[in-house]
């Protein structure tokens, strides 16, 4: 925590009002400029508790303009009004050589404060050189005059170079700092050295009439622009490189600078604020400009969006209404904006957390919040009657008397922490702590050695102090006795947890046994990972928020086993630990706070302005047995500011300031003092400041019902008898959803209600749904609400909101979730809206429950005026409708004529104008508007007074045709009678049927009637007996399968009687009789279609015939569609009836080769294999190699080896005559040598002597084939094989003479021997006489052959190429065709 405390400055006697002020960058030292009291001025500097440093005192005759520190070196230059500039350092100043001669408006160090500039009214500029010691290093670098007076001076940063170069040279010189600069590894030194931008000597200088010039390193000025009015603040952005110019009328304008200093605008807007006031303007956050203008708000502008907000303090805070802000100042190391305003007080905003860098970061005015002025953040600590004060420097000890505080004893202290124990302080010195007593007194050292470094952190719970030092060591003392006594021997953080970071807070439990350590990463941010060391089992586990796997056993390099037990709780893996606290007396109960690490919220995270939204408090219990166990965990609620520790059984929280706490998480809290709330734990909710048996009985039910070990939990609560811990118990349940717990604690409670409801429950098939009913019944209302919205039962949630007088609501939940209880739920609230007196709201709902047609009239049934209003409004014809027979009740017949009329009641119109005797405007209203109950009502009317005809008109208007017909019969109406039956029912037809039947007469329309009526035999009967022929040719037409087979055989026999087969052949199928229809087909020759063929077939599952009876059947209608030619009919047929040979055969009659392909490939069996290879040898199968595949594919599954070599000689014979390829036909013959060869012939001897011939063909078309390859080579051998060739006995077999004979004759014609060519083309004309010699001679080669040898052509050689082949005559095909057929 932290106090903001005051101190008054010791200023001498002589001074009298400060003029300026200056506080040192990184030091907390202040320099004031006054005016003395000899009307003169002087310099003072303060420490940081206001205490004066005399010997830095300096006085003039003359006053001070100008005081500028170092920003490094405790250096501060101050300018007076005569021009003189005086160096402080060390107790001493030094005057700079003088070089102006009136008063001092600029002076400016550079950045690292080895430069310093001074400026004066008259405009004259230098630039000095200045030594770590604050001298001047010889004569000024820089002397300018501008001739206005300078009013402002920026430093701009240069891109690197000289000053790397610099530093290098002093590294290589031995400066150990410069060294230690490059070598950033060296311990101690912090981040690495950025080589970046570097200080140069370029700079910024602004003139009072509005001109702003750039001076470069050369000392050469630029003017860059020029403003309309007095430059009011000069700020440089050195990311951007951006020149931001401020003027009086606050005008802001940006300009981009280049290296050489030209500046370009880039923006210009005019500022909001107050002009004529002092200003004060600073840029934060490199973009972020921040104005304090005396009004009630100070304003911002961000330079980087574009956009500008601004922030006030709050009344709630103690501020005023119309408090002014005259200053701004900004902390970047804590995000803190302080303000000044005119009433002497200081108003602070806080960055908001993960507001910079975040993905998550918020825009505008919520990045800042208004810290309260009493904020506590930190060192007030108390103890039992005393509280002790520190603030870094001196620590006050404060007794409690009463109502009041007296000092027990203060001292000087400069220790960084101190902790409180008994009567005992503990502040911390270089490599020890003091155990001091109130008065300050050194009672004990704690020594560290060297190697464990020095104690910078320090915790007591219980007896134990816990000490982390800034080498990452920590020790455990035992403060129960007169001494500390060391517990827990020194231990090294790195050692037991390797390459994690340093401590960043250590703490113990009430034990001293457990040891909790929160890491710092090597960028100074707190890690996820929150370290535990058990001292007596001397092992460490380690809970990470981002943990993905438990249970993970590691070897630390020593060869330790230490167990890491990784917890994985999903919706913390964003947070990391903020604080964390043991019990102060339950040693295993822990506790810490987790905030959202910055990067790594969720984006629905992204609107929440308040930071506690995402802050999450988790208690644990830590055992040697169950390891860490997650007890509970809550958001941090909004009322309440930071966790302060835990003491069984509360919580202890920092309060907000003006927070009202709220909900019920805090609905139990007790306030503590006016800042500090405390909260119970999740289980002692309603318990209060509970007697420490009923406190270690809940505690041991908590820890057993975390572990889930539920017989412990119960031994440990068996003797309570208080209700309150049952119903808290019963509360518990509702979070853990125990079900079974929440039965007993029930019973305990002797709430038969809520067990009752509970046990109504267990029908639901959800569990979160029967939990929500315990929560209803313990009161836990937003509870069950949530329960019911997990499980998603909107029906059951609707039912709460209802019952909980939530009616807003539950109409919301109905509309978008449970649509299907829309009406009911208005209907609902309609009903008690009426209860409570507010009738119109009560109507609108009934109208939405679509109930109004009822409940209205029933609401205002005493306010018959607003009724009729409404009725009258609504324009409902129920509502009308109701209205008239109010009316009608009340004997107002014309106005319910009216009110009947408007809501088309046209039976209750009838109704009265027949009551008042208007008959005839009664029948008019019958008429016109066709109404059955108008119509039947006046027919009854007409009836009674025995007008017949209108009497059947108006019932047969009103579809009464019984009544109809009653009238008809007894009047002898016999014409309507007829049309009156047809219209209506079997029962009235056959009535009226019966009725023509009696009177003998008209006879036909007696069978028409039964006909229709669906009494087929009756109507049958009398047509047969009356020879009606045209009724009975109408009765066979709806006869079907379920109609009487012997009617239907009667009718079958009358149509074949009268040669109407067709019609005989339907009604004997649906009669069943197929063997008889068959018959008749045969008989009379009718043609059998797809549509008759189906119906003779009788389905597998029939059980009109047996399988044998129905294939047979099948069989034969095939045989019939056989004979008419209906091949396909009749393979469909024989493939039903199972005879797949004779479904072939039909098939091949089709001539339908794809489907002889198709059905052959799915029957799979050997005959119809061969069949079907057979049928395609009879096509053109030499065209077509699909079917030449297909061949070869049947007889191989049929296993017709035989055949397939004939086929593939065939195919050789194709190859030789076609194409002349004796290559294919040789491949061709070895196929058919193979097949032939495996083939199980039935003679043996014919198989050998057709595998003989087929080799000998072979062997002859080999010798061919190799006289023709070898000619290129040895002509003279291949023409001497041909020659052999032509003497073999029967070669012309496999060879044909005139590829031979044409293959000499080419021959001889390039050897040029004409004479022999020309005997072997004689003798290739006697052997061959029938063929044109052209198909194996080229024409041009007879005639060369002639030409040679002097011989005229003899006869003129038709260029015709004949084909010769010795393919099986069309007969043989014709043969092939009927084997197929015949196999």
């Amino acid at each position: 925590m932290a106090v903001y405390v005051g101190h008054r400055t010791e200023a001498p006697n002589s001074v009298a009002s400060p003029s300026s002020i200056a506080w040192h960058p990184l030091h907390p030292v202040l320099a004031v400029a006054s005016i003395s009291t000899a009307s003169g001025g002087c310099v003072d500097i303060y420490l940081e508790q206001g205490e004066h440093v005399s010997s830095a005192h300096l006085e003039r005759s003359f006053q001070v303009t100008s005081l500028s520190w170092h920003p490094s070196r405790l250096i501060l230059a101050a300018g007076w009004e005569t021009g003189e500039v005086v160096l402080f350092k060390d107790n001493e100043h030094h005057t700079i050589p003088p070089s102006h001669s009136t008063k001092i408006t600029v002076l400016n160090w550079s950045t690292n404060g080895t430069h310093l500039v001074s400026g004066d009214r008259h405009g004259v500029l230098v630039l000095w050189r200045m030594d770590q010691r604050g001298r001047v290093q010889g004569p000024a670098l820089l002397k300018q005059e501008f001739g206005k007076c300078l009013s402002h001076c920026v430093f701009r940063l240069t891109p690197p170079g000289e000053d790397i170069v610099q530093l290098a040279k002093a590294a290589v010189g031995g400066d150990e700092k410069a060294l230690d600069m490059f070598n950033w590894r060296k311990a101690g030194m912090g981040a690495p050295l950025k080589v970046g931008l570097q200080e140069g000597l370029s700079f910024f200088i602004a003139l009072t009439d509005g001109s702003v010039h750039y001076v470069n390193e050369k000392g050469r000025t630029r003017h860059v622009l020029s403003t309309e009015s007095l430059v009011q603040k000069l700020l440089f952005m050195e990311e951007r490189d951006v020149l931001v110019v401020i003027t009086e009328n606050l005008q802001l304008s940006l300009h981009a600078v280049t290296l050489e200093g030209e500046a370009k605008e880039l923006m210009k807007v005019k500022l909001s604020g107050k002009i004529g006031h002092s200003a004060d303007i600073i840029l934060i956050d490199h973009g972020l400009v921040v104005t304090a203008l005396g009004e009630t708000v100070i304003r911002f502008w961000d330079l980087d969006r574009d956009e500008n907000y601004v922030l006030s303090p709050d009344v709630q805070f103690g501020f005023e209404g119309e408090e002014c802000i005259n200053c701004v100042s900004y902390c970047s190391a804590k995000g803190l904006l302080a303000a000044g305003t005119n009433k002497g007080r200081v108003a602070m905003w806080r960055k908001a957390v993960g507001s910079n860098g975040s993905l998550w970061a918020l825009e505008g005015k919520e990045k800042w919040k208004l810290q309260a002025p009493t904020e506590l953040q930190g060192n007030v600590i108390q103890i039992k009657d005393a509280v002790v004060f520190w603030n870094g420097k001196q620590v006050t000890v404060f007794e409690c008397s009463g109502d009041t505080f007296r000092s027990a004893g203060s001292f000087l202290c400069d220790s960084p922490v101190l902790s409180v124990h008994g009567e005992n302080l503990y502040t911390v010195e270089p490599y020890r702590v003091q155990v001091r007593t109130w008065q300050g007194t050194v009672k004990q050292l704690l020594v560290f050695s060297e190697a464990e470094g020095n104690p910078c952190l320090l915790d007591v719970c219980g007896n134990f102090l816990a000490v982390g030092t800034d080498l990452a060591h920590f020790k455990i003392f035992d403060l129960s006795r007169r001494e500390a006594k060391v517990h827990c021997n020194s231990k090294n953080f790195s050692e037991l947890f390797p390459g994690l970071g340093g401590i960043a807070s250590v703490k113990c439990n009430a034990n001293g046994n457990k040891v909790s350590i929160l890491v710092s990463k090597a960028d100074g941010n707190i890690d996820s990972k929150i370290c535990f060391y058990d001292v007596e089992m001397d092992k460490v586990t380690l809970f990470d928020f981002k943990a993905q796997q438990g249970n993970v056993r590691e070897k630390l390099p020593s060869g330790q086993g230490i167990d890491k037990s990784l917890a994985e709780y999903p919706e913390l893996h964003s947070h990391i630990p903020a604080s964390h606290f043991w019990d102060q007396s339950e040693p295993t109960l822990f506790v810490c706070e987790a905030i959202p690490e910055a990067g790594l919220q969720s984006l629905d995270q992204k609107n929440q302005p308040e930071s506690t939204m995402d802050v999450w408090i988790i208690s644990f219990f830590s055992t040697e047995e169950h390891g860490l166990l997650l007890q509970d965990s809550f958001p941090l609620p909004s009322s309440y500011q930071a966790l302060l520790g835990i003491e069984v059984p509360h919580y202890y929280f920092a309060k907000k300031p003006g927070e009202a706490e709220t909900g019920e998480a805090e609905s139990d809290s007790i306030k503590v003092s006016q800042m500090v709330a405390r909260r119970p734990l999740r289980d002692f909710i309603g318990l209060g400041d509970c007697d420490k048996t009923t406190r270690d009985a809940m505690l041991n039910f908590s820890f057993y019902l975390t572990a889930g070990d539920m017989d412990e939990a119960f031994k440990s609560i068996k003797l309570i008898k208080s209700e309150a811990v049952w119903e808290n118990m019963a509360r518990m349940c509702v979070k853990t959803q125990r079900l079974d717990v929440a039965k007993i604690c029930l019973g305990n409670m002797g709430h038969a209600r809520g067990a009752k409801a509970l046990r109504e429950a267990e029908h639901e098939p959800e569990q979160e749904a029967r939990v929500a009913v315990l929560a209803i019944q313990l009161g836990m209302l937003e509870d069950a609400e949530r329960l019911y919205k997990a499980c998603e039962r909107y029906d059951l949630l609707n039912k709460l909101y209802q019952a909980s007088n939530q009616w807003q609501k539950a109409i919301e939940t109905a509309e978008a979730h449970d649509r299907v209880h829309l009406r009911t739920t208005y209907y609902n609230y309609a009903k008690h809206l009426e209860a409570m007196g507010e009738h119109s709201l009560a109507l609108t709902h009934y109208e939405k429950s679509d109930t109004h047609r009822f409940e209205v009239p029933r609401m205002l049934s005493e306010d018959l005026q607003a009724l009729e209003n409404y009725i009258n409004k609504m324009k409902d014809k129920s509502l009308w409708k109701w209205w008239a027979q109010y009316l009608e009740s009340q004997a107002d017949m014309e106005a319910a004529l009216k009110y009947y009329a408007l809501a088309q009641d046209y039976f209750s119109l009838v109704r009265i104008h027949c009551f008042q005797g208007n008959i005839q405007k009664a029948a008019e209203i019958a008429n016109e508007t066709g109404n059955w109950a108008a119509s039947y009502h006046l027919a009854r009317q007409y009836e009674s007074q025995d007008e017949i005809k209108q009497a059947v008109h108006f019932y047969t208007r009103a579809q009464a045709f019984n009544n109809a017909i009653r009238l008809c019969r007894e009047n002898n109406l016999d014409d309507q009678l007829m049309n009156l039956a047809l219209l209506s029912s079997p029962e009235d037809m056959i009535e009226a049927a019966c009725y023509y039947e009696e009177k003998g007469e008209q006879m036909d329309r007696a069978v028409t009637l039964y006909h229709k009526a669906g009494h087929f035999s009756k109507a049958l009967e009398l047509a047969f007996a009356t020879q009606q022929f045209g009724a009975l040719q109408l009765i066979a037409e709806d006869l079907d399968e379920k109609s009487d087979p012997a009617l239907l055989a009667r009718c079958s026999d009358f149509f074949i009687e009268h040669a109407q087969y067709e019609k005989a052949m339907e009604l004997l199928l649906a009669a069943k009789k197929y063997h008889q229809a068959l018959q008749l087909c045969l008989e009379q020759n009718l043609t059998i279609t797809e549509e008759l063929a189906e119906k003779m077939t009788v389905s597998k599952d029939s059980k009109d015939l047996s399988e044998e009876s129905r294939r047979e059947l099948l069989e034969q209608i095939a045989d019939c569609c056989m004979r008419q030619g209906h091949y396909h009919m009749a393979t469909k047929k024989y493939t039903q009836a199972g005879n797949k040979l004779k479904a072939m055969r039909a098939l091949l009659k089709s001539g339908d080769t794809e489907k002889i392909v198709f059905f052959a490939g799915v029957s799979r069996q050997r005959e119809i294999y061969i069949m079907a290879a057979n049928y395609l040898q009879s096509l053109d199968w030499r065209k077509d190699p699909e079917i030449m595949k297909n061949i070869i594919s049947f007889y191989t599954k049929g296993k017709a080896l035989d055949l397939l070599a004939g086929f593939y000689d065939a195919c050789a014979e194709v190859e030789i005559d076609e194409y002349r390829n004796y290559e294919k036909a040789q491949g061709a013959l070895t196929e058919a040598c193979k097949c032939l060869s495996k083939a199980k012939a039935p003679s043996p001897l014919d198989q050998e002597s057709r595998l003989a011939q087929l080799q000998s063909k072979m062997a002859l078309i080999k010798r061919f084939i190799n006289a023709r390859r070898v000619y290129s080579e040895d002509p003279k051998e291949a023409i001497r094989q041909c020659e052999l060739l032509l003497a073999e006995q029967d070669f012309d077999s496999a060879i044909r003479h005139g590829d031979i004979l044409g293959f000499l004759v080419e021959h001889y014609i390039q050897t040029e021997e004409f004479h022999t060519a020309h005997r072997y083309l004689e003798e290739m004309q006697k052997r061959i006489p029938a063929t044109n010699l052209t198909y194996y001679v080229p024409q041009q080669s007879i005639e060369a052959v002639h030409r040679g040898t002097g011989i005229p052509l003899s006869r003129t050689l038709v260029p015709e190429q004949l084909r010769h082949s010795r393919m099986e005559s069309k007969e043989g095909e014709e043969e092939v065709a009927d084997e197929a057929e015949d196999s």
